[in-house]
């Protein structure tokens, strides 16, 4: 974020030093309050993530269910700091999670800031032997076939509606570690100018499914691949909770494998799409929102407005 204020001031000097032949005074007095904006919010996203309660090292989340190892190049915050964000700063309705993880140099309240939620599914033993003979293009179009069939709900209650346009990172799956890992490529019709990316890890357990999501734009895809490959090795069960600690004799499966983890069919029947919906529309949108703001904002002070100066003289 420093980076960006200092070339920031950097350019706006060189504007300021080169001259304009024909100063404009009015536009001069515009442009500086939307520097004094951008400014200001640099400094407002700073200071509320500075009262964040970060924590690093070994952590338990869950009613003794799993652990974390969050090191120096990471952070984690728990539920209720996570509320702070999801509810408070990214306008989402709030709901149960394990926390939050971030790479140690993101800022969440910053316009390009992003996070993976954690939450939990407990909906029993998923058994993974579909996973090698899953036909990830003919899942990928059954997929949106299911969106543009959504999408007639999500209008009657008044949201707009979106397109899968694609894999962002096609599925994969670790039958050792019994982690699997994909990525969407997502369009709202409201957005015009960026698509938004929604990373989704799965670490398959003995009673359920420890779920980590990432949502953000599709220029982030290559920083955050990055860190979920390493945020997948820093989430695991604990003993007695793990994939092979499965006991057929008394614990529930779940009715549906790995492909259904994927197509979202029974997140569906559980409301669990509607959230993730709301969670995209109302969430991370406003910083999608917040980077066009941004772009039109830099383009006027560095560029001016045109039209403005037409208005003015």
């Amino acid at each position: 974020m420093k980076k960006i204020l200092t070339a920031m001031l950097m350019f706006t000097t060189f504007i300021a030093l080169a001259g304009d032949p024909e100063p404009q005074e009015e536009s001069t007095a515009y442009d500086s309050t939307a520097v004094a904006d951008f400014l200001d919010f640099l400094a407002e996203a700073d200071s509320l993530n500075n009262l964040l309660q970060y924590q690093k090292g070994d952590i338990g989340i869950g009613d003794d269910l799993a652990m974390l190892q969050i090191p120096q190049n990471f952070k984690y915050l728990d539920p209720k700091e996570t509320d702070k964000i999801l509810v408070e700063a990214w306008g989402n309705p709030p709901r149960e999670t394990l926390g939050m993880i971030l790479p140690d140099s993101v800022n969440p309240y910053g316009f390009d800031g992003w996070g993976v939620i954690i939450t939990y599914q407990e909906e029993g033993y998923v058994d993974d032997d579909d996973a090698k003979e899953i036909d990830f293009e003919e899942l990928l179009s059954d997929m949106q076939a299911d969106i543009k069939e959504a999408n007639k709900e999500r209008m009657r209650q008044g949201y707009g509606s979106y397109e899968l346009m694609g894999w962002a990172e096609p599925p994969h799956y670790d039958s050792e570690q019994h982690k699997l890992y994909w990525a969407l490529d997502l369009k709202f019709d409201e957005d015009v100018d960026q698509n938004t990316l929604n990373y989704n890890v799965r670490i398959l357990g003995r009673k359920g499914i420890l779920v980590l999501n990432a949502v953000s734009t599709m220029d982030q895809l290559s920083e955050i691949h990055e860190s979920m490959d390493d945020v997948m090795a820093l989430v695991d069960f604990k003993e007695g909770n793990r994939y092979a600690d499965f006991n057929p004799d008394i614990d529930k499966v779940a009715a549906y494998g790995v492909g259904a983890l994927i197509a979202g069919k029974v997140a569906a029947k559980a409301g669990f799409f509607k959230v993730i919906g709301l969670f995209l529309l109302k969430g991370w949108k406003i910083i999608a929102i917040g980077l066009v703001a941004i772009g039109a904002f830099l383009k006027r002070v560095f560029l001016g407005d045109k039209r403005e100066q037409r208005d003015v003289a």
